[in-house]
């Protein structure tokens, strides 16, 4: 049997405990690194599981999958991924390439961002289509998202924006020289959203067009949900550009316009200060 196991977005003991018992019988257990990132590492969780985690980046869950597959129809394999298994589309593939196989699946689901966003105050129902935004280079400086949120916000839906992670990338240079020597891991921040975004509206400006999103639209930054330390901050995108929200993992939600009054009552427990600054850190529960 593969076990598709859901981790949840705080740390070792969000584990569900069908999910646990599961784990602790399972031949291999794999911890995919490459869509999300629990508070704690891969030691803390091997202690907790008490069971070994086989690390499972990218390449080796979409071009090697049939090693994670190996055997799974003779023994219990587990594949581990933090928030909900289904939360990132990636993860279809292993179950279709399973089904193929003959290897029988189940699923063990846990608590994702795509629902965890509720601890703001907006109601889920509200929300339209999720878009992600990704770290901009010198020579590319996608947009095409920004439509997705035109939309949503012309239907009254607010968009959730599933911020860049990049783990275990490599430079163009070792790319091209196939050195397996990778950069350090980066994680997008609110801010740094925040100041795409607004790089966007002043281009649809530039170009005579009407931006969907302004630099005073209502947004909300929300900074390692599920975690004891999480922070929410609500305030304008032009104050979530510098507020300051801590370490990763950071997700930015902007608003769909006509609020309901308890979704006001509810961002106003994390609202920005007026005065402010860089170094403040707010929101937090």
């Amino acid at each position: 049997m593969l076990y598709m196991i859901g981790l949840g977005l705080g740390d070792a003991k969000d584990i569900t405990v069908k999910g646990l018992e599961v784990v602790r019988r399972c031949s291999r257990v794999y911890l995919e690194t490459y869509t999300s990132v629990l508070t704690v590492g891969k030691e803390v969780l091997e202690e907790f599981y008490e069971r070994k985690l086989i690390l499972a980046d990218r390449e080796e869950v979409e071009q090697e999958a049939d090693n994670i597959l190996k055997d799974a129809d003779i023994s219990d394999v587990a594949f581990l991924v933090v928030g909900d298994p289904f939360g990132a589309t990636t993860h279809s593939d292993l179950i279709l390439r399973a089904t193929k196989l003959g290897i029988p699946y189940r699923v063990i689901h846990n608590a994702s961002i795509m629902n965890a966003v509720g601890c703001c105050g907006l109601q889920l129902y509200k929300f339209g289509e999720t878009v992600s935004i990704v770290f901009w280079t010198d020579t590319w400086r996608p947009e095409s998202f920004f439509d997705k949120v035109k939309k949503n916000r012309q239907n009254g839906m607010h968009t959730l924006c599933l911020l860049d992670i990049k783990v275990k990338e490599q430079s163009l240079e070792n790319l091209i020289k196939g050195r397996k020597i990778y950069e350090p891991p980066r994680y997008m921040s609110v801010n740094q959203a925040a100041q795409q975004l607004l790089e966007i509206v002043q281009n649809q400006r530039i170009r005579g067009e009407e931006p969907a999103v302004t630099e005073e639209t209502l947004c909300v930054g929300l900074a390692r949900v599920g975690a004891e330390d999480q922070k929410i901050a609500a305030g304008t995108l032009q104050q979530m550009s510098t507020v300051d929200l801590g370490g990763p993992l950071h997700s930015l939600i902007i608003t769909g316009g006509s609020l309901h009054p308890l979704e006001m009552e509810m961002l106003s427990l994390f609202t920005i200060p007026e005065n402010s600054s860089e170094s403040q850190s707010i929101g937090g529960l």
